[in-house]
């Protein structure tokens, strides 16, 4: 930043003739040092603003740029940032900000994020490098750590300088430390929490842990005792005399709330009782040497592969053989038959025959049911129903009296005794 400064002020002070010359030099993307302690907590905001002079202006001058830029992070060489570091940006419209705690373990390991920043717009890129040298803690330990459940905050809110400040102010009237710093900041929802729904302006729920070097003070220490812990257990608020100093502007989740002293945290060493499951010390282990004999697997091959071969062309053989070679044919067969059954067979065959060429003529002589018959009552002869030419495929089973007009109604007897024809 101080880099930048200074070539706005030589731009401003040699007048426009040096002014492609900054922008040139703004392109030329210089490492950003900075120099975090261990076991404190870590906040670096990626600005939007710092990254549009990466990028063409608008089109048309005079217009505000207000392009979507995302941005991803990453360990150099990896893909992936370190374990102890986490990336936030809720829109492309907003900064994004890096946030974690430093471990002890990187201590005096300059760990350089890349950062490649994306125009949405123009869909280019720009890529800087955060060099992060972390600084050891052990100076100002905070054995005393506390750890506060904020339910009506998201954790880029808490990230923010203000809110942040303004929480270590309420935790430290609570608590009046000599020193006092925000250790770690987590999301809820990396605990395992739910998203909240898109109504009443619900948040999702920060975790915040703060440590100090005095014991925790007895306000603290109230949601330890009995009856707190019982409304805990049946989901009630538990009554804290000190949250009138938070209800203002956090809602703490008092059930959740975290106490550790590392000064009674004792190492506890547990000797290996030998039993079943446990294999004997056999010594170091010697790997087996790089000359060993090798071995010849042809023969092996060959005995998997040729015995199953072998098998499949017997049996296939054999099945050539009767399926092409033991067929009897039709005079072995007639031979073996007894006449009587093939004369049988040879009717019942001619008789198949001559039906399914009866069905195909239609023009055979009609049953004799159809012949002409007498009629009932007069004894003269009725011609039949149909001529020989009727199509009897769409004939009814059987007919009502309404169609037979040539029928004659046989008198019925009443029983008043009345005759009617």
């Amino acid at each position: 930043m101080q880099t930048l400064l200074g070539m706005n002020l030589f731009a401003v002070r040699c007048g426009p003739l040096l002014l492609t010359v900054f922008t040139i030099l703004s392109k030329v993307h210089s490492d950003r040092n900075v120099y975090p302690s261990s076991g404190v907590l870590f906040v670096h905001v990626l600005e939007r603003e710092y990254y549009k002079g990466e990028f063409p202006p608008y089109p048309k001058p005079g217009e505000l740029s207000n392009d979507p830029i995302t941005f991803n992070t990453n360990l150099m060489g990896f893909p992936d940032r370190p374990g102890w570091l986490r990336y936030i940006q809720r829109t492309p419209y907003s900064d994004g900000v890096l946030y974690g705690s430093p471990t002890f373990e990187s201590v005096g390991k300059p760990t350089i994020i890349e950062i490649t920043a994306y125009n949405k717009r123009t869909f280019e890129t720009a890529r800087h490098n955060l060099v992060i040298n972390i600084m050891s803690g052990e100076d100002f330990p905070l054995p005393f750590q506390a750890e506060f459940f904020i339910k009506n905050m998201n954790v880029e809110e808490m990230l923010a300088s203000e809110i942040l400040g303004d929480f270590l102010g309420a935790v430290k009237n609570v608590w009046q430390p000599d020193r006092l710093n925000a250790i770690n900041i987590t999301s809820a929802l990396d605990r395992g929490g739910r998203v909240p729904l898109p109504i009443n302006d619900m948040k999702e729920g920060v975790y915040v842990m703060v440590g100090a070097d005095v014991p925790f003070s007895s306000c603290l220490r109230e949601v330890e005792n009995p009856q707190n812990q019982l409304r805990c257990s049946q989901e009630m608020e538990p009554v804290i005399s000190c949250d009138k100093k938070f209800r203002a502007q956090f809602h703490i989740d008092w059930c959740k709330i975290s106490l550790v002293d590392k000064t009674k945290q004792i190492l506890i060493t547990q000797e290996v009782v030998r039993g079943e499951g446990i294999l004997p010390d056999a010594g170091e282990y010697k790997p087996p040497l790089e000359t060993l004999k090798s071995r010849d697997f042809y023969t092996d091959f060959l005995i998997t592969l040729a015995v199953p071969s072998a098998v499949a062309l017997v049996l296939f053989a054999i099945l050539a053989y009767i399926m092409c070679f033991r067929r009897e044919g039709m005079e072995k067969r007639n031979m073996q038959t007894p006449d009587i059954q093939l004369v049988h067979h040879s009717s019942i065959q001619k008789s198949t025959k001559e039906l399914r060429d009866m069905s195909k003529n239609r023009e055979i002589a009609w049953p004799l049911s159809t012949l002409p018959v007498f009629h009932p009552v007069t004894g003269e002869i009725v011609p039949p129903l149909h001529t020989d030419t009727y199509d009897n495929t769409n004939m009814p089973l059987m007919q009502t009296q309404q169609t037979l007009s040539h029928q004659t109604q046989i008198p019925q007897q009443q029983i008043a005794g009345q005759w009617y024809t």
